[in-house]
């Protein structure tokens, strides 16, 4: 009998009652081919995998993370909640040692939703890994998390959330902005003045392949991974650089998304897009399963496979190695460029103009950021909508230092209510929440 030499735990959740339409590529059937590979495999009945019953995400989960306007029950609904809840079983049963990894196969999807959230943006309301990681720091007491996310949509939503947080290193391989929604994610986009290098972004051009894939992973995403020594390793596991998906324009494969498992070793993998709901995710998910326990994936293969049809040009090969020089010489002057910025500023601020291309929502928001030398820096934003919705917020760190969570609160009791339809408050170092209308 097969056993894994990891032991693996998975999560399905295919929200039977969430969809944006009954003919959208973001929906249920995504779930349901893999469930049926799965099975037909007999993956369940190989010894050290395991099958696990997400739990429920509550709304104080969502509020460590996301302003939602008006509020939490407005821009989410119970499948949201759950698919939270399929990362949040998965990561409690890592953190506690009854598995070594696993995989939250479920939906809907979640690296698009930003700190504020007054819609859907790329099929996304919350963010899914964001809800579990900061669940898992304070139940679990979990420093600095990696997370690295392979979906071929730049995780901006993710990004942004982090885009201040030292003590999380965001990394994104992704089809070019350039070229694809939600068109951004550029090398030059690498976090806040306090969290400089945290974030490192990989975009790589239309049909790179397995080649350019692992070439990125040995020579950028894996030496990284090793210099920032995390606690926890968390694959945002999109599948759609598949080179049969309907809505993008890459060339990787089954084979492909199970090697580069490998390799990277992640902890937890969840979920994102990928939309070829026959060809390609019954192959990938298996491969990704096979690979988080252990276990030999040689066999996994989609039928219409040919490597040389989809192999990549040895332009796109230059390009790739180029452009990975180029990231890792820039690399090396961070620190002078952290320091710099550190002395010259008492204060940062960033403009967002986001648009929810789900929902059709604009939004601007101004950001006010304390550039602190002994924590992340209390930060303030100031959001409005097309929708009529102003708010105001306050993020405190979790490590903040006694000056910036007194000016957080100075900035809270200074916010006017005439002014703004919701205030908010995230206390991460207190463990406080509040949102009231203004």
């Amino acid at each position: 009998m097969f056993q894994a030499k990891h032991r693996t735990g998975l999560v399905f959740f295919p929200a039977f009652d969430w969809a944006i339409s009954s003919t959208h590529p973001e929906r249920q059937e995504r779930l349901l081919y893999t469930q049926d590979q799965v099975f037909e495999e007999g993956l369940l009945d190989i010894e050290g995998i395991v099958e696990l019953k997400p739990e429920l995400a509550t709304i104080e989960d969502v509020r460590r993370v996301h302003f939602c306007v008006p509020d939490e029950r407005s821009v989410l609904t119970e499948s949201h909640l759950i698919s939270a809840g399929g990362a949040k079983t998965i990561g409690t049963h890592v953190l506690e040692k009854r598995i070594d990894r696993g995989f939250a196969l479920v939906r809907p999807p979640g690296h698009h939703a930003m700190r504020v959230v007054h819609g859907a943006r790329g099929f996304c309301n919350i963010n899914i890994e964001a809800v579990m990681i900061e669940y898992l720091r304070d139940a679990h007491g979990v420093g600095r998390v990696a997370i690295v996310d392979t979906d071929c949509h730049h995780g901006d939503g993710t990004q942004d959330i982090y885009w201040h947080d030292p003590d999380t290193l965001f990394i994104s391989m992704h089809q070019d902005g350039r070229t694809l929604y939600p068109g951004s994610g550029f090398e030059n986009e690498m976090g806040g003045p306090t969290a400089l290098g945290s974030t490192v972004n990989i975009p790589l051009p239309p049909r790179t392949s397995e080649e350019g894939f692992l070439y990125v992973l040995d020579e950028v995403v894996l030496p990284i991974l090793q210099e920032f020594k995390p606690d926890l390793v968390v694959n945002s596991a999109g599948q759609d650089n598949h080179y049969s998906d309907p809505i993008t324009n890459m060339c990787f494969s089954a084979q492909g998304y199970a090697e580069l498992t490998r390799r990277l070793k992640p902890d937890i993998a969840v979920l994102e897009g990928g939309y070829s709901i026959e060809a390609a995710l019954p192959y990938v998910n298996v491969g990704i399963i096979m690979a988080m326990a252990g276990l030999d994936f040689q066999g996994v293969r989609e039928p219409d496979y040919h490597a040389e049809r989809i192999r990549q040009t040895s332009d796109t090969t230059r390009y790739i190695e180029e452009m990975s020089r180029g990231l890792l010489e820039r690399r090396r002057k961070i620190p002078q460029w952290r320091e710099q910025l550190m002395d010259s500023q008492e204060f940062a601020h960033r403009e967002l103009r986001i648009f929810y291309d789900t929902d059709h929502i604009t939004e601007v928001r101004r950001e006010k950021l304390r550039v602190c030398g002994d924590c992340a820096g209390v930060l303030a934003m100031d959001s409005r909508a097309d929708t009529g919705y102003h708010l105001y917020g306050v993020h405190i760190p979790r490590k903040a230092c006694r000056d910036c969570r007194r000016l957080g609160y100075r900035w809270l009791d200074a916010a006017d209510a005439r002014t703004y339809s919701h205030i908010f408050l995230q206390d991460r170092a207190g463990g406080q929440y509040m949102a009231r209308k203004g």
